[in-house]
């Protein structure tokens, strides 16, 4: 009896935490989504469902679908960058802490000063398009700012290093005994990763994906600085829905959608990635 006491007592904080910082506000706006708008952000706590009418609007859904998309396509190219980087930094020697603190530095700095410099290099006055020209490889700029690909640009630099540090961290405690007994069998490098490191690594490639999608699906900075308002994701919607249109009704509507769907994304990727790992370690 003694332990399991001991046990609650660890784990209090934590459900402290949870509680009043993920489950309050969560059953909030569900509450607050299921009310009666009364105007200018006048709550009357009157079941209602029109927030959620207004919120299956082919209007949403569609900015809902192109933030899912900008979020997934960001997420791969992280995943596709990040792997590899995670995998030389982990077998990089005396420079690995170097190369560890430089995925960090990002965050030494706020996110807006980042983006600034974005805005930067990717205008048609700027360094890329600047460099492009001067070497022929273009004739006039292109158009890079206030675009899907300043988006993906922004999200990969934004949410890259949460990629990095879960993949390096899986990889690290890798045993490399069994990267010798798959040798000592004849399998050659790239079996070798398929069926014993990729499958291994997994919790970090899931912890990685989930801390790069979840993010990324909700964002508003990104595009509030880098499309200028011209294109926009649920997250901008969804924070106008509250500041602007004093619409607390959509607003906690859209949010509980967008949540319902990410679950079924995490859902689905983890029930695929579990079930592709054991067929890959057969």
């Amino acid at each position: 009896m003694k332990p399991i006491r001991n046990a609650y007592a660890l784990l209090s904080p934590a459900i402290v935490w949870l509680t009043l910082f993920l489950v309050v506000p969560v059953a909030l706006i569900t509450v607050i989504s299921f009310s009666t708008d009364g105007g200018y952000g006048l709550i009357i706590y009157e079941f209602s469902l029109d927030a959620y009418l207004q919120a299956f609007d082919p209007f949403y859904l569609q900015i809902i679908w192109q933030s899912i998309v900008w979020a997934f396509v960001s997420t791969v190219i992280c995943l596709l960058v990040g792997y590899p980087f995670a995998y030389f930094i982990a077998h990089s020697g005396k420079w690995k802490n170097i190369l560890l603190i430089l995925v960090m530095i990002p965050f030494w700095s706020n996110l807006l000063i980042r983006l600034y410099a974005w805005v930067i290099l990717l205008n048609n006055e700027g360094v890329i398009n600047q460099l492009l020209l001067s070497i022929g490889i273009i004739s006039e700029p292109i158009t890079m700012l206030y675009t899907p690909f300043s988006i993906i640009v922004g999200m990969v630099y934004g949410f890259l290093p949460f990629m990095i540090l879960p993949i390096y961290a899986s990889i690290e405690q890798l045993d490399r005994r069994y990267l010798e007994a798959a040798e000592d069998l004849g399998a050659g490098p790239v079996s070798t990763f398929l069926r014993v490191t990729l499958p291994i690594t997994m919790p970090g490639v899931i912890a990685g994906v989930f801390m790069t999608f979840i993010p990324a699906v909700s964002v508003f900075v990104i595009t509030d600085l880098l499309t200028g308002n011209r294109l926009v994701m649920i997250g901008n919607v969804i924070r106008d829905a509250f500041v602007v249109e004093m619409n607390w009704q959509l607003g906690s509507a859209l949010s509980i959608l967008l949540m319902a769907l990410v679950l079924l994304s995490v859902l689905i990727f983890t029930r695929f990635t579990s079930s592709r790992s054991k067929r890959m370690t057969r």
